[in-house]
């Protein structure tokens, strides 16, 4: 099965997503696919079986996005809790990952033709390094493209994800980099392993449950949840359908409460730097000073707090990248040692 297909729609389809397409569609959503197992024992299969079928039924859950303008998709794959499976299950999710991984790398030409960028979030030392090597390949070969995102969370739970992001700024505050001070929502949010990408707009869960299982806790706070009681293969574009009408049904609601989020974090913010910037200017023993002169000084901290926080980024930037670089010069290595 193919990572991005496209198959002939029938009118009724093209009927259905014309009409969606008058409202709101959600720009990037999120998927929760759960039930694989239990669609296997239901069906009399392999546990095996249903995770591949699971697989197949992402390539469809894509294309379906896809018809609809939504552009950008995250999957909870694997979770870190999933460690704690037989050593059976486990083993045969990681020679499910390398044999999908590797269909991916003979795909080259068609996800370029689609502009198709494939991003591997999670903690990925937990990996077997091999595995590790698929994943830095299939970042690394579509890296580049733009038009549409597969966010593919891999050894993945969304504390883990928080906690890495404070290590990387409490390390940002060590070094020097940044203060304590410059640390703020929107600092934290930067350092997540989402933090390419929009928040997810739309959330989809399957197979009767109503929790969100460690998945994009903080990206999820004004998403449009829409949990399904069918199991993950099972999954239909009705389902899909149905989950867009209930976010175009919640739009202005979910809107206006991202609006009053955003005016509270810059009302912060201003507030923030106005308390850094006076508490300078006592330090410089300054007991009177001019409007003008608080203003300027404002000005000046917020400006010199953003050339911190970007130099902060670029390097945080450049210490991921190598991660995914290290990892596949190892594979290059590894292939001219066996010729």
């Amino acid at each position: 099965m193919s990572w991005v297909r496209k198959t002939e729609q029938s009118w009724v389809h093209r009927l259905c997503q014309q009409v969606l397409k008058c409202g709101p569609v959600p720009k990037h959503v999120a998927f929760i696919m759960d039930g694989n197992r239990r669609f296997a024992v239901k069906n009399s299969l392999e546990r095996a079986e249903g995770h591949i079928m699971g697989f197949e039924k992402l390539a469809k859950a894509l294309e379906w996005c896809s018809n609809l303008g939504i552009m950008e998709v995250t999957v909870y794959a694997f979770s870190i809790e999933n460690f704690k499976r037989s050593k059976d299950e486990v083993d045969g999710l990681m020679e499910l990952a390398r044999q999908k991984f590797a269909k991916l790398l003979q795909e080259k030409e068609n996800l370029d033709k689609h502009g198709v960028c494939i991003r591997v979030l999670g903690n990925l030392n937990l990996l077997p390094h091999d595995v590790q090597v698929a994943v830095a390949n299939a970042v690394n070969l579509t890296k580049h493209n733009a038009r549409a995102v597969l966010n593919v969370c891999f050894a993945y739970t969304s504390r883990d994800e928080i906690c890495s992001a404070m290590r990387d700024v409490a390390h940002g505050v060590e070094q020097g980099i940044i203060r304590e001070s410059d640390i703020s929502e929107h600092l934290l949010e930067q350092c997540l392993y989402t933090r390419k990408s929009p928040n997810p707009d739309m959330l989809v869960r399957t197979s009767g449950e109503f929790r969100l299982s460690d998945f994009l806790l903080w990206q999820t706070t004004y998403s449009c949840l829409s949990f399904v009681q069918v199991l993950w293969p099972d999954f239909s574009i009705w389902h899909l359908y149905a989950g867009v009408i209930k976010y175009q049904r919640n739009y202005k609601a979910i809107q206006e409460a991202i609006k009053d989020n955003l005016i509270e974090r810059e009302r912060l913010q201003k507030e923030s730097d106005y308390e850094c910037a006076m508490e300078e200017l006592r330090q410089k023993q300054t007991n009177h000073f001019k409007d003008t002169d608080i203003k300027s000084c404002v000005e000046d901290y917020t400006k010199k707090r953003e050339q911190r926080i970007k130099m902060f980024l670029d390097d945080l930037e450049r210490r991921r990248n190598t991660f995914f670089d290290d990892l596949a010069t190892d594979q290059q290595v590894t292939n001219a040692a066996a010729t």
